[in-house]
């Protein structure tokens, strides 16, 4: 098999990151005797400090002739500290998702149990944790009309806007996951608040009662969920949720894994994949070799499965993570005393997977 793949490292860590996780592709490919075509292309604030864009017209070419997208992170502090900045990395990854249409985030997480005593919640909490967030990603708040600021500045607003349709089309792949899973989502929203929690309610209700009947179906507002995420997050299997609360909650379950550095994610909807990282650009610790690549590398693994349907290819990335996990190979992140690098460990899953 031959196939293109979109490559944006983006900035602080993300360079980093994406560098092992392509090792990790192209191990693969050496092993199991495709040929994978990088692109690479600009995004974020490098892209700023080039072009003046985040999302330059060059980068959504390379997007769209693409049959997936291996990103690593955006964001630096010359932007996220300067409240007067007249344009932002991050406005290129909302713009990239957009005009990509890639409406749904998919955030999976598991507790390692070697990796148990590293999380700050208590080993009984999480011990057998195995849940995946379903995350609306082009709509709500963070895409709404009218947003603003008044004329003198003092006050600020934005608007959250969601349609049936939007809705439907992810709750659907929420559904067919759990199918695949332990077959139970959970709706997150705040319907006793907000009118757009209310149509999510109505219209995922409707949706199971019609076609997913066979699936259990449950409710939470979404400050019950993120107490219960850390009380007893083994009752999750799949989280079906709206764009701001699930940018919270995924983060959120992180704790669930102990880093942030292990949970990967993908971008999917109309067209091509994205699939990165969910932790940001990390600038404190970037060019040190001290990132996690697990998360980059097991967003690797899930596109090859989800964009190339490559499940053998994926397990053998997943099977070589899980064993340098169990196994104490960790960067600091995890173990403090480790003296693992992003480097190392990338080479590390690299021979696993020839193994």
């Amino acid at each position: 098999m031959e196939k293109n793949i979109g490559y944006l490292p983006g900035d602080g860590i993300g360079p980093e990151v994406a560098a092992e996780a392509k090792k990790a592709l192209e191990a693969v490919a050496e092993k199991f005797g495709h040929k994978f075509n990088f692109t690479e292309a600009l995004v974020g604030a490098v892209a700023i400090d080039e072009t003046g864009d985040p999302y330059p017209a060059e980068t959504h070419k390379v997007c769209q002739e693409s049959d997936a997208i291996l990103f690593g992170a955006i964001g630096h502090p010359k932007y996220d500290n300067d409240p007067s900045a007249a344009v932002r990395p991050e406005e290129g990854l909302l713009r990239m998702r957009k005009s990509l249409g890639l409406f749904c985030n998919i955030r999976p997480v598991k507790a390692y149990s070697v990796l148990e005593d590293f999380s700050p919640l208590k080993k009984e909490r999480i011990s057998g944790a195995d849940l995946v967030v379903f995350r609306e990603l082009t709509s709500g708040l963070y895409f709404g009309s009218p947003r603003g600021r008044t004329e003198d500045g003092k006050a600020a607003f934005e608007t959250c806007n969601y349609t049936a349709e939007e809705i439907t089309r992810i709750a659907k792949m929420a559904f067919e996951a759990a199918r695949n899973r332990r077959n139970k989502v959970t709706l997150v929203d705040k319907a006793n608040v907000l009118v757009t929690s209310r149509l999510w309610r109505e219209v995922v209700t409707k949706l199971h009662a019609d076609e997913y009947s066979d699936v259990e179906l449950d409710y939470l507002f979404v400050d019950n969920a993120a107490m219960q995420m850390i009380l007893n997050p083994k009752q999750f299997d799949v989280i079906l949720t709206e764009n701001l609360f699930g940018d919270i909650i995924s983060d959120e379950s992180s704790v669930i894994a102990g880093s942030l550095g292990l949970l990967p994610s993908a971008s999917v909807g109309s067209s091509v994949g994205l699939y990165e990282p969910i932790h940001g650009s990390a600038p404190d610790i970037a060019g040190q070799n001290l990132a996690n690549p697990s998360a980059a590398i097991l967003s690797a693994a899930m596109l090859l499965e989800s964009s190339f349907g490559l499940v053998e290819e994926a397990k053998a990335i997943i099977s070589a993570v899980d064993e340098a996990l169990n196994t104490g190979f960790v960067t600091k992140d995890i173990n403090k005393e480790s003296t693992v690098g992003t480097k190392e460990f990338g080479d590390r899953i690299v021979e696993l997977i020839k193994k």
